[in-house]
Parts: structure tokens; C-alpha cells; sequence
């Protein structure tokens, strides 16, 4: 149902009834979880976290880990935060 490497891969889904009576799949959103930082990023200007994962990460779509490396369930929590901390097992950017 996710693609690979999705923070959602490994959750499993539930039933849900909509208010027409149809039922559709949900899934929890994962809580984050503390993990060692590398460093932070100052955010000068509201950057868009799929930029700042392209650039840590060489991944746009994994934005939701320095939102698990920040205890931030959505990304709009990251928005206006000055800093943000990237993650220890990100690679280095020279």
C-alpha cells in the first residue's frame, strides 16, 4: 500500500466507516522517536522540507525523517521552528 522506505511501510491498516456507510483502510501516523542528531540546520527563511531532505538525504520523499528526528508528528511543526536537527545517520555534506 506504501512505497518503500515510507515511514507508514511497516504500520498496519484498520477499518474505518466513513459517514455514507462505505468502509476504507487507515492507518496510524507513527509517533516519532528520539534519535541522535548530527547537527542542525538554520532555517533563515521557511525552507520547504523536501529541500532540505534532497539535500541530506539525496531524497526528496524521506522529509519525514528529520520530522521523526525533530519529535514532529507533521511537517507543518517543523515550519516555524528556527532550527532543525538532521539526523546522525545522514550522510555528510560537504
Amino acid at each position: 500500500m506504501f512505497f518503500p522506505g515510507s515511514r507508514y511501510e511497516k504500520q498496519t491498516t484498520y477499518p474505518v466507516q466513513r459517514a455514507d456507510g462505505s468502509i476504507v483502510p487507515a492507518v496510524r501516523v507513527p509517533l516519532p522517536a528520539s534519535q541522535p542528531l548530527r547537527g542542525f540546520v538554520r532555517q533563515t527563511e521557511p525552507r520547504r522540507l523536501d529541500l532540505i531532505a534532497s539535500r541530506f538525504f539525496s531524497n526528496a520523499t524521506t522529509f519525514w525523517r528529520l520530522c521523526d528526528a525533530n519529535n514532529a508528528v507533521v511537517p507543518d511543526a517543523l515550519g516555524a521552528r528556527d532550527l532543525i536537527g538532521i539526523p546522525i545517520d545522514a550522510p555528510a555534506v560537504r
